[in-house]
């Protein structure tokens, strides 16, 4: 890594809320099924939450030093966007078109980023 080894290194995985507020809103939706321990919106919840869990650990592991792990819910662009408020640099995994070069390559979550970040934006293509 090029980084000193005091560096505080965060990684961020952000869940959308899109999903489990379906399931919520059509649950509420059903007539005579008021009960909230059936509700399918809390259990896409928790599996979305379990599942950053892992991602997270297995991110920290492959990273191999100290780092914070922060899940979040909502927007995932805006989201990345306000936990960036703090940072030096934020390195963002691209999303989007490789065939497409400029700015048509990037997804509209990334555009969104790099657009409103509020700090230097490293992008970086993940392995296929």
């Amino acid at each position: 890594m090029h980084t000193p080894d005091d560096t505080e290194i965060i990684l961020l995985h952000v869940s959308g809320a899109d999903v489990p507020g379906a399931a919520h809103g059509a649950f509420a939706g059903l007539f005579g099924r008021h009960s909230p321990e059936r509700d399918p919106g809390t259990a896409l919840e928790s599996l979305a939450a379990t599942s950053a869990g892992h991602l997270l650990a297995a991110a920290a592991e492959r990273l191999g030093r100290p780092c914070t792990r922060v899940g979040r819910t909502g927007r995932i662009e805006r989201e990345v966007v306000a936990a960036a408020e703090t940072a030096d640099l934020l390195v963002l995994a691209r999303d989007g078109d490789r065939g497409h070069p400029g700015p048509r390559s990037l997804g509209h979550a990334s555009r969104f980023v790099v657009d409103h970040a509020p700090c230097p934006v490293l992008l970086v293509w993940p392995p296929a």
